[in-house]
This record gives C-alpha cells, structure tokens and sequence, in this order.
C-alpha cells in the first residue's frame, strides 16, 4: 500500500478529491493488519460495548475492522469542530527534487484529514495564513462540506512571506469554542515565537495537531560544491560550500526540529515530523502514534 500511496504516485492524479480518498482508503485498509487498528474506532470516539448497552448501538462496521464490539458515544458528547490551518508563504512552494512541494503535500494530507472528520460527521473547517490569516471556510457539518473544503483547497498557491506567531495567536483569540486546530507549516520563522503562539492555543483550551512539513532536501541536504540559495520569500541569495557546510546544516535542522518537538512535548501538543518524501499512510500513522501515546 505505501507504493501506492507514495507522493510520487499521487502526484499523477490531478484531482484533490481523489486523492484524499485514495489516501482515506489505504490508510484505513491499512489499519486492519496492523498493530494501530484501533484507531479507526479511537478516531471516530467509540467505546467498548458493555452489557447493557442498546444492541442497536453498535457500530457494525468497526466490528469488521476489528473483531470488537463498539458503540458510538452520543453526537452531542462527541462532535469535535476542526479546522485545517494551513501556511500559504513562498517557502511551502518549494520542491528540491520530489514531484510535490512542501504546499502540495500539506493540502493533500489535509484534505485527506478532512475527509476522515467528515466521516465521523464532525464540523470542518479551513483557514490559511501568510502575513495574515484569511478564513477561508467555516467549519460545519452538514453534507458537501468535505467539497467545499476539497475546492477551496485546491484553489490555494502559496505566495509572500509569513508571519506564523501573529496569525496562530490570531487563531487562538477568534475561536471560542473548544476546537480541533491541525497546523500545516514548514515553521520557518523564530521558534521561540512560533511556541509562544502554540501556547496560547492550547491555553485557550484548544486540542492541537502540528504537521511540521519539511522538504526531503531540507531534512538531508543532498547538495555538493559551492551552491547558491535564494530565500524564497525575501530573495536574499547566499552562496556556501555545501560538502564544508552538510555537517553544521545537519545539526542545526536536527536542533530545529527538537526544539518544537520538545516544547510542543510539554504544552501536549502533537508534533508530527514529515518531510515530502513519505508516503501519506506512513504520515498519518505517524499521527496515529503521537495520538495514541496521549491517551
């Protein structure tokens, strides 16, 4: 499965729709053979059937899926709203040598996210961020709204520079309720200030989810020679000796990315490291990990 669902593969399909789905499908095919079954049930909040439950409640198909017997918790106890927020700024459209960029990959799993939550019929929701945060699309539940969500992605390029710590404090403060954020981003920006603004999500009592997207050269610096590179969102070019260069890059990427990991570790936050060459079951599990090892 993880062949088939490899970006390279995905990349040849120009539908978003179909894509989400084919990602839906595999993973959760995926999840019966695995030690990670659980999670279709986990995800859509169903508890064990008890004696004295309703016959009537149990959820057939999560039987099929597991050889367990579940129910599904009332609506009203269960239904989380989520929004998918998502960073618009030059630097996602960057690809090194992998058919998707940053961008492409963060809208494919985030429509494949959108899909599950409106399986499980929990309001969904879109907004998108550079300099400032645009709401793109309110969250809801009704029917359509996976295609609304579906287009509205498909219609987004990412453009200009960011500002990450303004516009997810922005988030924090214009949602009231109790929300489900799941944060698309290469975070590049202080990460001092990127934490602070997590923070005060989840001090608003919000549950957060955060995809750090990387590209594969980011992560691996497959580069030789002298080089130059051109931030893409203020243009300013450096040139270095890639081979004298690899070893402190390394470190300082590896010491990039620990730092959120640590700091999203302590506010209980999930932090999911990706880069574009993982197949997206393998990025969802990884999701499915982080998720399991809280609760």
């Amino acid at each position: 499965m993880t062949d088939s669902l490899s970006p390279e593969t995905l990349q040849q399909i120009q539908r978003l729709d179909l894509r989400a789905r084919m990602i839906v499908r595999g993973f959760l095919q995926g999840l019966h053979s695995s030690p990670h079954q659980g999670f279709s049930v986990q995800f859509s909040d169903h508890r064990r059937y008890d004696p004295g439950d309703d016959p009537k409640r149990i959820d057939w198909l999560a039987y099929a899926k597991t050889d367990k017997y579940y129910v599904k918790r009332y609506e009203a106890e269960t239904n989380l709203t989520g929004y998918l927020v998502l960073d618009l700024s030059k630097s996602m459209g960057f690809t090194h040598r992998q058919s998707m960029t940053k961008f492409e990959y963060a809208t494919c799993l985030a429509a494949s996210l959108a899909y599950l939550m409106t399986m499980q019929q929990d309001p969904v929701g879109l907004m998108t961020f550079a300099e400032k945060l645009n709401a793109v699309l309110p969250a809801r539940s009704r029917r359509g709204q996976v295609a609304d969500c579906l287009a509205a992605l498909s219609r987004l390029t990412p453009d200009g520079q960011t500002d990450i710590a303004t516009c997810v404090t922005q988030v924090a403060a214009m949602l009231k309720q109790h929300t489900l954020i799941m944060l698309f981003s290469d975070l590049l920006g202080s990460p001092e200030s990127t934490i602070a603004s997590l923070a005060q999500l989840r001090h608003a009592g919000h549950d957060v989810i955060v995809f750090h997207i990387l590209d594969e050269a980011e992560v691996h610096f497959p580069y030789h020679g002298q080089i130059e590179f051109e931030d893409p969102e203020t243009g300013e070019i450096v040139s270095v000796d890639a081979d004298a260069f690899r070893a402190d890059y390394i470190d300082q990427i590896d010491d990039f990315r620990r730092q959120h990991e640590q700091a999203c570790h302590q506010l209980r936050i999930d932090y999911v490291p990706l880069d574009t060459s993982m197949p997206f079951d393998k990025a969802l599990t990884e999701y499915l990990q982080q998720r399991q090892s809280r609760f």
